[in-house]
């Protein structure tokens, strides 16, 4: 008899080759389905022995996303909660290291009775209980495998994947793999050898999948999609073409234009329900139009190998300058090219954020870029470090403090305008560094005479963090009185959340991350504020070039 709560399970694979788009695919899949009106979770499971993302580089793997619980997650949760519009939690963060570590502490306290620790008896029955909690009470749960089907480190969530359809029922389980293929310039051909290649890899390892993604950078012709059907099985309705495209909010459509929704629906056993997708339809007219007002955005950092370091901050920009017509031209900015005396990349943008960050490389050219936009009128967004930053700045360059500067830096400054607060000194000692950060959602109270208050219309507000260093109470007063005001604290530890400069068209720093509850329908009102007061900026300019001409 067929449990009626029980919940679907839709895994996602990649194959050939990394770097595909898996998560946009996962999402994009968990998004059609949450338009028909069912209840969807999603989840990553890594194959990384790290127990989180947290130490990972950030120019090697991309940014790190941080939930409202303080989960420190791969930057695919972030596509997650852009296409689903929900707020995740640490559940759907799944890596190899935190399984390890759940299954030593339950050795290591007898739960195993004496049997030998094993990875089918215990590794993947631990994957398949994690994998079920997080999905627990939801019609849908969708599940992306991390890395390519092949890959020995992650041969024990593919065998851990591969039982779910017996230990839940065949009915329940839905398996899709995602396929790359290439384009051969001599023979003007596109090559399908290397998916088959997957797909036999993955069957090798007991799996069948039901659906097949086609990335390629051409079109797919016909013939190529019956050719994988062939090979894999798959029915062709159920191998579905996608090729490169201008933005990734187009996938979700593409997979309805491909009925891929209705098929999910059917092999599923769920009752269709009536699908509304004009939210991503809207969103996409808004993306695709053209004769839009170029803003120029200048983002200032010291990660730049791999753009994906701030993945939602770019989100967040474009989604901004989306809602308010115009096109956004990111100009990235090294500070240490800064640092070496090369400011000409300062000139000719519209606005400016200071972008996140730890340690010290690259912090006095942010201090410069800050002081250029204070001086120059430019608009102005400091996120966490960048708001740090503005701290500093202001103290040596208005305050006359000429050796300000924050501990992270140089500990022994004269004048630790940004600091470590005592609650945290105990677990820098103790050699916990991930518990000596303000992780997750805090409190944020604003004053309502303030710029931050009228973008946000609201007094409260909640805002997720990660960082470890705070503002230094004892330099308030001082600042305030020069100008530079406090406008949002933390009413629970009484720390400066937000600083923004009122004789400035936009000049705002903020402790906490807005760009991780930023959505691409619905922006956070500071990457709002800040393209509004770009888009007058340069109006303004605009004017001055027609009156010298």
């Amino acid at each position: 008899m067929t449990d009626k709560n029980q919940t679907k399970y839709i895994f996602v694979t990649g194959g050939v080759l990394s770097g595909l788009g898996k998560g946009v695919m996962a999402a994009s899949i968990a998004a059609i389905l949450k338009a028909r009106g069912f209840s969807v979770n999603i989840q990553k499971c890594d194959p990384y022995l790290n127990v989180d993302a947290g130490t990972l580089n950030p120019a090697e793997h991309g940014e790190v996303f941080v939930t409202d619980d303080g989960a420190e997650t791969d930057l695919d949760l972030g596509h997650y909660e852009r296409f689903l519009d929900t707020n995740l939690t640490q559940e759907s963060s799944l890596m190899t290291g935190r399984v390890y570590q759940h299954i030593i502490d339950k050795e290591r306290s007898g739960a195993y009775l004496g049997k030998t620790v094993q990875l089918t008896s215990h590794l993947c029955p631990e994957i398949q209980n994690l994998i079920i909690h997080a999905g627990k009470g939801f019609q849908v749960h969708v599940v992306e495998i991390g890395g390519t089907v092949g890959d020995y480190e992650g041969l024990h969530f593919i065998e851990s994947i591969r039982q779910m359809k017996r230990k839940v029922g065949a009915e329940n389980v839905l398996y899709v793999h995602l396929v790359y293929l290439p384009y051969l310039s001599t023979s003007k051909e596109i090559k399908t050898r290397p998916a088959q290649y997957s797909v036999k890899d993955l069957r090798n390892l007991g799996i069948q999948p039901d659906i097949i993604g086609l990335r390629c950078d051409y079109p797919i012709k016909k013939e190529q999609i019956a050719k994988v059907s062939t090979f894999s099985d798959v029915e062709e309705q159920a191998v579905i073409p996608l090729p490169t495209i201008k933005s990734v909010y187009e996938v979700p459509l593409n997979l309805e234009k491909a009925n891929l929704g209705d098929y999910i629906v059917k092999k599923l056993g769920l009752k269709n329900g009536e699908k509304d997708l004009s939210t991503w339809v809207e969103l996409n007219k808004k993306v695709q139009s053209e004769g839009k007002t170029k803003l120029t955005i200048g983002l200032v950092a010291k990660y730049l190998s791999n753009e994906d370091t701030y993945k939602s901050i770019n989100e967040a920009i474009k989604a901004a300058c989306w809602k308010e017509g115009v096109e956004p031209i990111l100009k990235w900015i090294d500070s240490e090219e800064i640092e070496r005396g090369k400011t000409e990349s300062l000139l000719g943008i519209d606005g400016m954020i200071i972008l996140p960050g730890f340690g010290s490389r690259g912090i006095e050219g942010k201090i410069t870029a800050a002081r250029y936009a204070r001086e120059q009128k430019i608009p102005y967004l400091g996120i966490c470090l960048g708001m740090q930053i503005s701290v500093i700045e202001f103290a040596r360059n208005v305050a006359g403090l000429k050796k300000a500067n924050t501990q992270e830096v140089d500990p022994k400054t004269p004048d630790p305008v940004i600091h470590f607060i005592e609650e945290q000194k105990k677990n820098i000692y103790e050699k916990n560094y991930g518990g000596s950060m303000r992780l997750g959602a805090y409190d944020c109270k604003l004053k309502k005479n303030s710029f931050i208050y009228k973008l946000y219309g609201e007094e409260k507000i909640s805002e997720r963090h990660r960082h470890r260093y705070e503002f230094n109470n004892d330099y308030l007063t001082q600042f305030e009185n020069l100008g530079l005001k406090v406008t949002g604290i933390n009413p629970q530890y009484n720390l400066v959340e937000t600083i923004e400069i009122p004789d400035h068209p936009f000049y705002i720093g903020i402790q906490f991350h807005p760009e991780f509850k930023s959505r691409p329908y619905a922006p956070r009102p500071l990457f709002v504020g800040l393209v509004r007061a770009a888009k007058i900026h340069n109006e303004s300019l605009e004017k001055k070039r027609q009156l010298v001409k």
